[in-house]
């Protein structure tokens, strides 16, 4: 550590938590977000850890309790002569010492936090200093090393700051009934953002808050198409809305957007053809007005391929700033799609495990920024097997925990796709074929095969694949 980081350090921002701590012996006053890592000097991190078991196995942090767990788990010897005076002596002196008591540790944990911040920091710093003057380091090394610390560390800070994660029974009802009492006052049953779409909500009460919700499909189905649409209805009713594009170019995404928008005045204009310049004036001319609606809108989209999760905490962290700033918070965020984020080197070459680590990230990421996660996923080819091409539950247990993580698990199933690429045998099949092929040529299947807290059932939708515009099925009557 250098010298001026050394200099610092200010023991007694530690000494008043652990004092006040002491002071009040209630299990109640320990912050579950704090870890005796948070502590700089070593000694009070075997004293915090010596309070948490105590906390576990008493039920309280007594001064003569936590002094005997500490001295069944340490050298009392070794650490009276590195702290001058006997252990028992420090103990009382730290609750002697305690400035502001219990009621303060809302403002001395925080002050306590920013200095272990301050020095997560400052060390990575060094170790990247140290490690880019090694030639043969790889650049990409340090810069993956220094994200996770200093994506460590930004977590740990919004944990202690932004959510609160012990209610009472009474506190947690409370909520509930005001969850219910703003859903009656909103009409439509809505407990969280709009989908836009009419029968979604009815079936789900909204994309929820600190939610993770999985939309997989096969390639061609309109995975992409559906979230995007969802983002904008979202951010047109208000919402803060961040798209993370880990596959197509954001340029792409915006004239998809475009189209979308257009769709609902204008009808349908081809984003194939925006993409090679073939549009009439007048067509032009209403893509034109519809970048004007897009321009105001609260959606962000990062388009960046290959991030990791702490990169993409990391993105997130400043679309939420920007929202904040924008006085539209963020409520919704996007991940297309889930298997291209870039695993650790943690499970490397064990896919199912990898899997399972980002999906857990991305549920994690729900619940830390109190955000909707609307994650997409890649289902596998065995689905082409079946006769019945239909997804299901069964098709998302061999990625990993990803059924297990979701809150909400959503299948899209376009029949018309492999109608599409189907030939019949004789003239009577083939003609059977195109028939029902125009039956349902902008069907679209929204199949919720898992919901916490409601019914599955599927719900028949709009789809204008051209314009990736997706509606309610009434659009196409």
């Amino acid at each position: 550590m250098s010298a001026a980081l050394d200099a610092s350090y200010i023991p007694e921002l530690e000494q008043e938590v652990l004092g006040a701590l002491l002071l009040s012996g209630d299990v109640k006053h320990v912050p579950g977000s704090l870890e005796p890592g948070h502590f700089i000097e070593p000694f009070h991190r075997d004293l915090f850890a010596s309070m948490k078991q105590a906390a576990d196995q008493y039920r309280s942090v007594r001064l003569d309790l936590v002094r005997n767990v500490l001295a069944a788990t340490v050298d009392m010897e070794r650490i009276a002569k590195q702290l001058g005076i006997p252990v028992p002596e420090y103990l009382a002196r730290l609750v002697g010492g305690t400035v502001r008591g219990a009621a303060g540790l809302k403002d001395s944990v925080p002050a306590m936090m920013h200095q272990w911040a301050r020095f997560s920091l400052g060390r990575e710093a060094e170790r990247a200093l140290l490690a880019a003057a090694d030639p043969g380091t790889s650049p990409a090394d340090i810069i993956r090393t220094a994200t996770q610390t200093f994506d460590d560390v930004s977590s740990a800070l919004r944990r202690g700051r932004h959510r609160k994660t012990l209610f009472s029974i009474g506190e947690a009802s409370d909520n509930a009934v005001s969850a219910v009492s703003e859903a009656m006052k909103q009409g439509g049953g809505l407990t969280g953002t709009t989908w836009g779409l009419t029968d979604v909500n009815r079936a789900t009460g909204g994309i929820q808050a600190g939610e993770m919700t999985i939309i997989g499909a096969r390639p061609s189905m309109g995975k992409t198409a559906v979230a995007l649409s969802i983002a904008i209805q979202a951010a047109q009713a208000g919402a803060g809305v961040g798209f993370i594009s880990l596959e197509m170019a954001a340029r792409s995404l915006a004239l998809r957007a475009l189209t979308d928008i257009a769709f609902n005045e204008h009808g349908s204009i081809a984003y194939a053809d925006l993409l090679t310049g073939r549009v009439s004036e007048a067509d032009f001319e209403r893509i034109v007005l519809a970048q004007r609606k897009l321009d105001t809108l609260p959606l962000m989209i990062e388009d960046a391929s290959g991030l990791s999760m702490p990169e993409i905490r990391a993105k997130v962290d400043r679309m939420a700033e920007n929202a904040e700033r924008a006085g539209t918070p963020l409520k919704v965020l996007a991940v297309d799609y889930l298997q291209l984020i870039a695993a650790s080197a943690r499970y490397q070459g064990n896919r199912t495990a990898e899997i399972t680590e980002i999906s857990a990230g991305l549920r994690n990421l729900a619940r830390e920024y109190n955000v909707a996660v609307l994650a997409l996923s890649q289902l596998s080819r065995q689905v082409e097997s079946r006769d019945d091409k239909r997804p299901m539950l069964s098709d998302l247990r061999e990625s990993g925990s990803i059924e297990q993580d979701a809150d909400t698990v959503i299948f899209l199933f376009r029949e018309a796709y492999y109608l599409g690429k189907a030939k019949g045998k004789n003239a009577d099949e083939e003609a059977d074929r195109m028939e029902k092929l125009a039956a349902c040529q902008n069907k679209l299947e929204f199949i919720i095969a898992k919901q916490r807290m409601g019914a599955t059932r599927t719900v028949d939708l709009f789809i204008d694949v051209a314009s990736s515009a997706v509606r309610n099925a009434a659009r196409a009557m």
